[in-house]
């Protein structure tokens, strides 16, 4: 009995993409929602996204190289894109010394905790922006409104997004017909010209990317497909029941980060599920997570959350819903 082999879960053959290679891809992904962010907030998203990225290679430098004295991974990528990631779900004036404090989070606590690249249970990412979120929430929810390629840095103006816009109006019993006139028309926020964070703002953008990774396979249809299905399916009973009060799903799916999130976050290798059953329950319970924060949640977004929660059940579905074995089981005695 103890030559038996131990077979480790698939897949077991090797192909030729590597770490860089898919991060690179990511990275490229990405381009669009970064030109976009810059056209819209000028040299504030490009300081924020420097920032951020720098800070997350020192980090992961600094922690490899002197605190645990392994050898430095900084060149896989992984930092580079936890970097632009955690940018784009920044607002493009927020000071200097909080991104810094979302990037050690995100890096110190969040992935070299567990092990580094592979082991961290939660999107880094999303745990630095939360944590700022919960200790900057000023700062955090002082969104520029788009002023165009020459807005700098400090001259950014802010103003409320349109999901706060909606979910305070509906609080103080405004009708929901009066509020669409205060908000950005659709084809506004699909093009990005709205108020929100740097990588949320274009649908447009972040669409042309979750293309280019299809094609390059670097991701699947069944985690975006599933949040959004998720999210349009619910959101239209919603407004179906009560439009006075609800707003209609191509509103939810264009306004916040939905899109980021469902295609750029909760696809993460480490944190999301590895079969294409598994990745549909994930997305649907981060659609349907998301859902309830906005529509009687005490904040206006919750993809964050919603992502976050559902990457803590991936190691049981992991576990316990698996592809159908090839053969046949052969039991003893």
């Amino acid at each position: 009995m103890s030559n038996l082999l131990n077979v480790s879960p698939s897949p077991h053959l090797h192909g030729k993409e590597s770490t860089q290679k898919l991060m690179l891809n990511v990275v490229l992904a990405l381009i669009p929602a970064f030109i976009t962010s810059v056209f819209y907030f000028g040299t504030g998203a490009v300081i924020v996204t420097v920032i951020s990225v720098a800070s997350c290679l020192l980090f992961e430098y600094l922690i490899q190289r002197f605190i645990l004295k392994r050898p430095l991974s900084i060149t896989d990528g992984s930092a580079l894109v936890t970097g632009i990631l955690l940018a784009f779900n920044l607002p493009s004036n927020i000071p200097v010394l909080i991104i810094i404090i979302g990037s050690f989070i995100s890096i110190a606590v969040a992935k070299m905790t567990f092990g580094g690249l592979g082991n961290n249970p939660f999107n880094p990412a999303l745990v630095g922006r939360v944590f700022m979120l919960i200790s900057f929430p000023v700062q955090m929810t002082s969104w520029p409104l788009p002023k165009g390629f020459g807005t700098g840095y400090l001259d950014a103006v802010t103003g409320a997004t349109p999901l706060a816009v909606i979910k305070e109006g509906i609080k103080n019993g405004e009708p929901l017909s009066q509020l669409m006139d205060k908000i950005p028309t659709p084809s506004q926020m699909f093009l990005g010209d709205m108020g929100g964070s740097m990588g949320e703002v274009a649908a447009i953008a972040l669409i042309i990317g979750f293309v280019y990774l299809l094609w390059r396979k670097v991701i699947t249809w069944h985690i975006p497909v599933s949040i959004i299905g998720t999210m349009a399916i619910f959101t239209a009973i919603l407004w179906f029941v009560n439009p006075e009060k609800n707003a209609d799903p191509g509103f939810h799916i264009l306004a916040g980060g939905v899109l980021l999130g469902a295609i750029f976050m909760a696809t993460d290798y480490v944190t999301s599920p590895m079969n294409p059953k598994s990745m549909i329950i994930y997305g649907f319970g981060i659609g349907l997570i998301t859902v309830i924060i906005r529509v009687w949640g005490a904040y206006p977004e919750g993809v964050s959350f919603a992502i976050l929660i559902m990457n803590a059940f991936v190691p049981l579905m992991n576990t316990y819903i698996k592809p159908k074995r090839f053969g046949e089981e052969v039991q003893n005695g």
